[in-house]
């Protein structure tokens, strides 16, 4: 924002004793943990400078497979680099973040992205910000070709979230689930391999209450 709220990763930020923040005109501030998510990976930071220039949130439950998009970043300490790249998948769950309540639903682009492009920005051809740029997919540690962001709409809610209740509110189910596929399609007699099978529901929760049963489809 103008007055100087950033997002970040949290895995940029974790540990740190003391955070500085270096502007494109090579100024630089101390920076604030406002609040972190270690579910979605994210952090927001708050320091002392007002009247900056800030990216406005754009839609990305809107975002298409195939649209073009740029990520922005600082890899290998080279200060604002671009690439541009497309959609390749939205929703994606790559397993990565060591946390049992982790919100993976990454949006998989093919912009080049590389260590110091974490906390970047994800932009639409329309300069609005879409994804936070967070991880790669690569035997390497360097980018073989596919990129993950957190998508803005995540990001978004968790940062409104910080401001106004100091976390992230989320509602739980209350369900212990496995994916469909054509096994237990056909083991439950189901005629679809899209949704999920219960198999445990936790007492008292929402779920509970509404009478979802293990073995629900």
């Amino acid at each position: 924002s103008s007055d100087g709220y950033i997002i970040t990763n949290y895995h940029v930020i974790q540990g740190a004793k003391k955070l500085e923040v270096t502007l494109n005109n090579k100024e630089s501030y101390e920076a604030e943990i406002i609040g972190i998510d270690e579910s979605t990976d994210i952090a927001l930071l708050k320091i002392d400078k007002g009247d900056l220039p800030y990216l406005t949130f754009g839609d990305s439950d809107n975002l298409n497979v195939g649209e073009w998009v740029l990520a922005v970043g600082n890899p290998f300490n080279l200060t604002s680099t671009v690439t541009a790249g497309i959609v390749s998948a939205k929703a994606r769950d790559i397993n990565i973040m060591n946390n049992n309540k982790r919100i993976e639903s990454f949006i998989q682009t093919d912009a080049a992205v590389n260590p110091g492009n974490s906390g970047g920005a994800l932009v639409n051809t329309r300069g609005n910000l879409i994804g936070i740029n967070t991880a790669i997919s690569s035997q390497t540690g360097s980018y073989i070709g596919y990129s993950f962001a957190v998508p803005s709409n995540i990001a978004k809610k968790v940062m409104e979230d910080i401001l106004e209740f100091g976390n992230v509110q989320r509602a739980y189910l209350g369900i212990n689930y496995e994916e469909l596929n054509s096994d237990k399609a056909n083991e439950f007699g189901v005629g679809s391999t899209e949704g999920v099978i219960v198999t445990r529901v936790l007492e008292g929760s929402a779920a509970n209450e509404a009478g979802i049963e293990v073995n629900d489809v």
